[in-house]
């Protein structure tokens, strides 16, 4: 009987050894997907979780962050957040291209006009579903997660240079419980396709910066080149850019990898999902191609890197 405890608790020891923190505990934030069927105009929720807007009822207000929320149900009796903010619009396009590539999102939709009961008709409105089956957990932040190390949190933070989303605050991110599964989201990406602040410290953060505008992000930088250590040295200058060091080629090879695979209808379908017009469509999308072709020439070349003076 001792001898049978022996071997199990050596077996468990080997199990746990073998078996990554993030794969055993079911932790996901990013998974294999064909990328090229993924359709980014409906996104993760699909055509099934579509809001019925034709008869909406209020809940309540939201309280906490800086725009106007409401808590909503619709016709089929599905719970909404409603945003209404400037930031919808590149909420919504952001998150199809996370979820095109296989990165965990919310489930949302673009409204182009939403009346909600006892206030008024908005414009461009965000519904982000709040369905039973899913429990919302602790935020996650970006230097303590279960993906360290991986270049699935390396990809992330790259994505988020990619589309320029100068508002990687923790509050923004959350964990979406369901089934025993806990899937980690950036569950705020409505600071994306603006313009970067004129640098990251935190006065000046707030200056000249803006979101969902297709002239200034088309006209924005993303890739410098490289640091004297060979890691890539990315343009960006948003909240917390101190997350975009130590980005490897290797990493970048990964997300372009995934990013390259995205068609031109699939590029445009996510900024035809926010509702955006056909002009503006056709600039993010020759921005987006331009940054996907410098992901490529960085992913092809090989860099030397400095030897550590340290030893």
């Amino acid at each position: 009987m001792r001898r049978t405890k022996r071997v199990l608790h050596l077996l468990i020891l080997g199990v746990l050894a073998a078996c990554p923190v993030a794969v055993c505990s079911q932790d996901s934030l990013w998974s294999p997907v064909t990328v090229e069927n993924r359709d980014l105009f409906l996104g993760a929720g699909g055509t099934a979780m579509r809001p019925a807007t034709n008869r909406v009822h209020f809940i309540k207000r939201e309280t906490g962050g800086n725009n106007l929320k409401y808590r909503i149900r619709d016709a089929r009796g599905r719970i909404w957040v409603a945003k209404i903010a400037d930031e919808s619009r590149p909420e919504v396009a952001a998150n199809r291209l996370l979820w095109g590539i296989g990165y965990h999102t919310e489930i949302d939709y673009l409204v182009p006009s939403l009346t909600i009961p006892g206030h008024k008709r908005y414009q461009n409105v965000r519904l982000e579903a709040r369905p039973a089956d899913v429990k919302r957990g602790t935020r996650w932040t970006w230097d303590q997660n279960p993906f360290l190390g991986t270049r699935e949190i390396q990809g992330l933070k790259i994505m988020m240079a990619f589309i320029n989303n100068w508002d990687l605050k923790d509050d923004n991110n959350a964990v979406l419980i369901s089934n025993g599964q806990r899937r980690y989201v950036v569950s705020d990406l409505g600071s994306s396709f603006g313009k970067l602040p004129i640098a990251s410290a935190l006065i000046l953060n707030r200056i000249d910066r803006s979101v969902g505008e297709p002239v200034d992000f088309i006209n924005s930088k993303f890739i410098h080149g490289f640091n004297d250590d060979g890691t890539v040295d990315f343009a960006y200058k948003g909240k917390a850019k101190e997350l975009l060091k130590g980005i490897t080629v290797e990493d970048v090879r990964w997300i372009h990898g995934l990013l390259a695979r995205l068609s031109d209808r699939q590029i445009r379908d996510a900024f035809r999902a926010a509702n955006y017009s056909r002009s503006e469509t056709d600039l993010y999308h020759r921005a987006l191609r331009n940054r996907i072709t410098e992901l490529s020439v960085v992913s092809r070349t090989t860099v030397a890197r400095t030897a550590d003076p340290a030893g």
